[in-house]
């Protein structure tokens, strides 16, 4: 796994000629979102891209809906492989309104600021919150590891970090237990930035 970060105000300087820092309108999101979908492509996998909003401006909805809401619809449909996103550098306002948008379409991705550390925005089950916490804060877990320390069933925990992979905000890997047999460990995404 290996993490890459996208200036999204760099993007913003190389595709757009009026020079705004605004991501304001459908149109101006579709390129943008275009830009990072061939950037995304190009990548080996697994890839997690970070992508920095701290020099952009104001995010609106639109924008907002075709960047971000279609990136990660389209990343559930695993379109560009192997791939995870995770939003840094966001300011509150435009925190607010990529979670509306993510909301609207029951969609979720994390976000990492360096003074919080992560945090989800949009929609995602409790059950799940607590299990993707439960990943966050070891970095990797075995879904042996998950039932004894959750206390619920194989079957609950297999499920359940199946949807948060399938969901792209955890990664998986398949590895060699100590028992000789081959078990998938699920990780942070976060852990490849070094928060």
């Amino acid at each position: 796994m290996r993490g890459r970060v996208y200036d999204l105000r760099l993007f913003m300087k190389e595709e757009m000629v009026n020079g705004s820092i605004n991501l304001v309108t459908r149109e101006t999101g579709a390129v943008i979102r275009e830009r990072l979908e061939r950037e995304l492509i190009g990548e080996a996998d697994p890839t997690v891209a970070f992508l920095d909003f701290s020099g952009v401006g104001v995010v609106d909805y639109s924008c907002a809906d075709e960047v971000i809401a279609k990136l990660v619809s389209r990343l559930l449909s695993a379109e560009y492989g192997d791939k995870f996103i995770v939003l840094e550098g966001l300011s509150s306002n435009q925190m607010e309104n990529i979670e509306v948008a993510l909301e609207r379409k029951k969609l979720a991705v994390l976000s990492l600021q360096e003074t919080v550390g992560w945090q989800i925005i949009g929609f995602l089950n409790n059950y799940l919150r607590k299990t993707l916490v439960s990943v966050m804060e070891r970095e990797n877990i075995t879904l042996r590891e998950l039932a004894e320390e959750g206390g619920i069933g194989l079957n609950t925990g297999g499920t359940r970090l199946l949807n948060l992979y399938k969901k792209r905000l955890i990664w998986r890997s398949e590895e060699v237990s100590r028992e000789g047999g081959r078990q998938f460990v699920y990780k942070s995404l976060t852990a490849v930035r070094g928060y």
